[in-house]
């Protein structure tokens, strides 16, 4: 098992439950995600990217291994869902500010 902060384990907790309205509880009010070349920013951006990934691919995310670098921390996570090539391997580059998310950036 792996030690994520709290804010990350919650992220990956809500994500994995389906919770789009818990997961956006763990960003700050201005927040920004980044993923398959769009930009969210914001709480109701951020869930409505959350529910129309998980509607669109059913997916699971598997964290494997953390990385604590100078300003962020990247969790590799093995994603499985009904797209081609899966399960396939995604870095998760999160941002903190306090005890909130600032910045996810999904490659």
């Amino acid at each position: 098992m792996l030690s994520l902060p709290e804010p990350i384990a919650h992220y990956f907790a809500a994500d994995l439950a389906g919770d789009a309205n818990a997961l956006a509880r763990c960003f700050t009010a201005d927040a920004v995600v980044r993923d398959e070349g769009g930009t969210f920013k914001g709480a109701a951006a951020i869930k409505r990217w959350n529910e129309e990934a998980k509607a669109k691919y059913r997916y699971t995310v598997e964290p494997l291994s953390v990385d604590a670098r100078p300003g962020e921390m990247v969790v590799v996570g093995r994603v499985a869902g009904d797209f081609p090539g899966s399960p396939i391997t995604l870095r998760h580059i999160f941002t903190m500010a306090g005890h909130k998310i600032e910045a996810l950036e999904i490659r």
